[in-house]
């Protein structure tokens, strides 16, 4: 083998060597294994001449086939000046390692996205918690009672399925300084709408929840304290405690010491169902006050008459009548009367004097002849007050009454009858032709 050939043999049989790792027969292998932990140290220390015909690459010496197999150590000095002028190289000239980056700042960047994190997490929740229930459009009818505070309220919502959840509200009513602000009463609201929706619904104010009260006209105002008491609307002992005496419930135009009898103005009445005896009566009176306008007032004054005359005589009108339409008749025979000096002689007075209903009076026990000041066949003039509450149509029939017939003359008389089973309504100028018509018909049915 030349040594061209030897170098090549022996460069393939080094880089088989370090490439694989394969121990040789010589056991150079482990030696370099068992010094690799010390080449650092290795590196730094000065490296012995080489001889001069020795091999510049002891792994191709080694591929000799001729050559005797050196010892561990010296394969292993061999193999270390490639790894030694490495770790010189580096020790030498090259800049030392860079510094492990310090962590120190890590822990509050961590902190801080915690934090930020958190707070997200937090607005997430409390936009839902204070979102709609639901997406339905149904509006209910959600009360607040008496003495309800911001924390009833707000259990009272979560329980009609109105807000997700009650802690929720009650603390944004508390941030957004509404939680004094909820009265009580009736509000339309809607599991559609939002907690702030429905906080300011309940900030703008309910309306109260009402019981409504029919007063017909004619009704008097011992009627009309038991229906309010009926309805829960005051005790019936001081209802009719304050209509026999009002004192500041009083009208100005009424007589001293009048009562609240007919000034409870026939209407229909949305009472506050929490409304005491008092509100409920002022409301009434309120009502009838309307009805005293400034011709109203000309007109009285044209005709001499006072507020509480024009009632009570109106009053008497609407019990007599059948219909609005026999009101202007019956207020001119009235008118006509007093102008006379005649008594008024009408039935309703008597029972209202009596305490009773107009149907129970009774001529033939003797209730025509039992005098009150309310009775209009012993006393002349106007009863004492009025005997119920008249309305409009009886009001407006006093201010324009039908005082004459056809042909001029006054009435002064009218009765109600019937004719063949159908009810009539005869007035008459004169006392003759009432008597007829008495025995005609309120005693034959219009037989003659």
């Amino acid at each position: 083998m030349s040594r061209g050939d030897e170098e090549r043999g022996g460069l393939y049989r080094t880089e088989r060597f370090e490439g694989s790792g394969a121990p040789d027969a010589t056991g150079a292998t482990e030696a370099a294994d068992g010094d690799a932990s010390t080449a650092g140290s290795a590196a730094a220390a000065p490296q012995p001449p080489e001889p001069a015909d020795a091999p510049r690459d002891a792994a191709g010496a080694a591929g000799t086939s001729d050559a005797p197999t050196p010892p561990a150590s010296e394969a292993a000095d061999a193999a270390q000046p490639t790894i030694g002028r490495a770790g010189a190289g580096a020790g030498a000239g090259a800049p030392p390692p860079p510094a492990p980056r310090s962590r120190r700042g890590r822990p509050w960047a961590l902190a801080l996205l915690t934090l930020v994190l958190l707070a997200g997490a937090a607005f997430v929740a409390v936009r839902l918690v204070l979102s709609a229930p639901s997406a339905v459009e149904r509006t209910v009818e959600f009360e607040v009672l008496p003495g309800w505070g911001a924390a009833r309220v707000a259990d009272e919502l979560e329980r009609a399925g109105l807000v997700r959840s009650a802690l929720a509200f009650r603390y944004y009513l508390r941030f957004t300084e509404q939680d004094r602000s909820v009265g009580e009463g009736l509000y339309d609201l809607s599991a559609s709408m939002s907690s702030a929706e429905v906080a300011a619904a309940l900030a703008a104010g309910g309306r109260p929840r009402t019981v409504s009260i029919v007063v017909p006209e004619g009704w008097r105002a011992a009627d009309v304290a038991q229906r309010l008491a009926a309805n829960g609307i005051g005790e019936l002992e001081e209802l009719e405690a304050l209509v026999a005496e009002p004192g500041d419930l009083a009208l100005g135009y009424a007589a001293e010491g009048a009562t609240l009898e007919g000034y409870l103005f026939p209407a229909t009445y949305d009472v506050p169902v929490h409304a005491t005896a008092a509100e409920a009566l002022g409301a009434m009176l309120r009502r009838f006050d309307q009805e005293v306008t400034g011709e109203v007032a000309e007109a009285l004054d044209a005709r001499g008459m006072t507020v509480q005359e024009w009632v009570t005589l109106a009053s008497m009108v609407q019990a007599e009548a059948a219909s609005a339409e026999e009101m202007p008749i019956i207020a001119g025979v009235f008118l006509n009367r007093l102008d006379e000096g005649m008594l008024l002689q009408s039935d309703p007075t008597v029972a209202y004097g009596l305490g009773k209903p107009l149907p129970e009076l009774s001529a033939v026990a003797g209730d025509l002849r039992r005098d009150t000041p309310w009775n209009t066949y012993t006393r002349p003039g106007l009863p004492r007050t009025p005997i119920s509450n008249p309305g409009r149509d009886a009001l407006h029939a006093v201010l324009e009454p039908q005082r004459l017939n056809e042909d001029g003359v006054p009435y002064l008389f009218f009765l109600h009858g019937t004719d063949a089973g159908v009810p009539v309504f005869r007035p008459n100028t004169n006392l003759s032709d009432h008597n007829r018509d008495v025995v005609t018909f309120l005693r034959n049915d219009g037989r003659r």
